[in-house]
């Protein structure tokens, strides 16, 4: 342990990069704890231990050293030094370079060196990693690696259920379903032998498959209740379709979209705009909309707060269209919120405003997506024209999905959508679309259309 913690601390970082090095003791019982205190003595600020008062597993380990991760990158390495921390360099570029959301480093891709090691063991290795491939529709050629390096928001964000070596197709497949830009780079690689203290065996592999399959079919991608509905939508490119295309004869060249998201709507608008301003509160989500849409050209993705005037300041009195779509139920002063979208229209304007419809059904759901209301088309239009907005009309839109919406939220207390769903929902929008306006009773969600005189 203590040849380890040297070499990591004096392993060379690419410029303006500190280290944090995270020891997790995972019930260790040959005292490298107590070196660990030394060492972190010696370093404070920089080493910290944590202890798990028995072995939990690999998992549980990572699950342990996130919660206590505060840099901007987070890289793992085993103990064992089978992976040189010379190397961290390598890992960490295409992060630094805004490529990737996570690095593996491959042990099968051509390197300067590796030891040569057991053939079956390689061959099982394939075999995990061909599977992992399959489920998550990806190519790596090692997702077994333990040199991996993350965004640590990213890592944070996901879920991990994993407590051993399940860790590894468990984060895998979780991230391509997320959509995350995964990269490899080769590194050397000196494996130990069962002898020196190899400890992953038949066992693990089967377990590691097992957890593919488990992974496979679980819509647990994220903590929070927001951004799982987010991903449930993204699972419904066809509703997301007819939402734009309710709102699209009303937008314009320069737009400005509060609340982007990872981007749902803004692919089904971005394309033959001007100018085409995808914003958002949340980092991750910025990092994606930036990694969805590399190559639209008209796209700009910003930071922007509702409730911030200064947020609004480069695009005061710029933009022919700002679209708002379920975000101003989620801030309290809302009056401020339609404000700052008024502010960034020029003279003529208009602003795109989406919102739940109908306080009656307000229910679980709304309270885990952080909602302070739902609306009736009279008080978003009363608010709207005291902003200064004319209300060119309020849409009834999506009426099919209000009474299960109810059932959700006020009868079986669910707190988020299910990815599951939406599928099943969004298979049947060419019908919901032909109906809807048919449909009695009132509408999931309403838009105002309103112009800046």
């Amino acid at each position: 342990m203590a040849a380890l913690l040297e070499k990591v601390l004096a392993a060379p970082l690419p410029d303006n990069l500190g280290r944090e090095i995270i020891v997790v003791d995972d019930g260790s019982t040959d005292g490298s704890d107590k070196i660990v205190e030394q060492i972190a003595e010696r370093n404070p600020g920089v080493v910290a231990l944590f202890r798990h008062p028995r072995n939990l597993g690999k998992g549980a380990a990572i699950r342990t050293a996130i919660q206590h991760a505060h840099g901007e990158y987070c890289l793992i390495q085993d103990a064992d030094l089978e992976y040189d921390p010379q190397e961290y360099v390598h890992l960490l570029k295409p992060l630094l370079e805004g490529k990737a959301d996570a690095v593996y480093g491959s042990r099968f891709m051509i390197v300067n060196e590796r030891r040569v090691m057991y053939y079956w063991h390689s061959v099982a290795n394939r075999m995990v990693t061909g599977m992992c491939n399959l489920v998550a529709d990806v190519n790596l050629t090692d997702m077994g690696t333990g040199y991996k390096a993350f965004r640590t928001a990213l890592l944070a964000e996901t879920p991990i259920r994993s407590n051993g070596f399940g860790f590894e197709s468990e984060i895998t497949v979780k991230l391509a379903r997320r959509g995350a830009r995964i990269y490899e780079v080769p590194v050397s690689y000196h494996g130990r032998t069962y002898e020196e203290g190899k400890k992953i065996r038949t066992r693990d592999a089967i377990k590691i498959v097992l957890s593919i399959y488990r992974f496979s079919r679980s819509g647990d991608l994220y903590h929070d209740a927001g951004a799982k509905t987010l991903h449930a939508l993204s699972a419904a490119p066809r509703f997301n379709r007819w939402m734009a295309d309710t709102i699209r004869p009303f937008v314009g060249d320069k737009v400005l979209e509060i609340g982007s998201g990872i981007g749902n709507l803004t692919r089904a608008l971005v394309k033959g705009r001007k100018r085409y301003a995808a914003t958002d509160l949340s980092s991750e989500y910025l990092s994606r909309l930036t990694s969805r849409f590399p190559h639209r050209l008209n796209l700009e993705v910003h930071r922007c707060d509702l409730t911030n005037p200064q947020d609004f300041a480069p695009f005061s009195n710029a933009m022919d269209t700002v679209i708002c779509l379920n975000v101003l139920e989620h801030i309290e002063d809302d009056r401020l919120g339609l404000a700052n979208i008024f502010s960034a229209l020029d003279h003529g304007g208009r602003a795109i405003v989406l919102v739940p419809e109908g306080q009656s059904v307000f229910g679980t759901i709304d309270v885990a997506l952080g909602h302070f209301r739902r609306y009736s088309e009279a008080e978003l239009k009363s608010k709207m024209e005291a902003t200064g907005f004319v209300v060119e009309r309020v849409l009834r839109f999506n009426r099919i999905s209000r009474p299960a919406w109810f059932v959700s939220g006020r009868i079986l207390k669910r707190t988020n959508l299910e990815w599951n769903q939406m599928k099943l929902y969004d298979s049947l929008v060419w019908l919901w679309r032909k109906i809807d306006r048919f449909i009695p009773w009132r509408p999931t969600s309403i838009i105002g259309i309103a112009r800046k005189p």
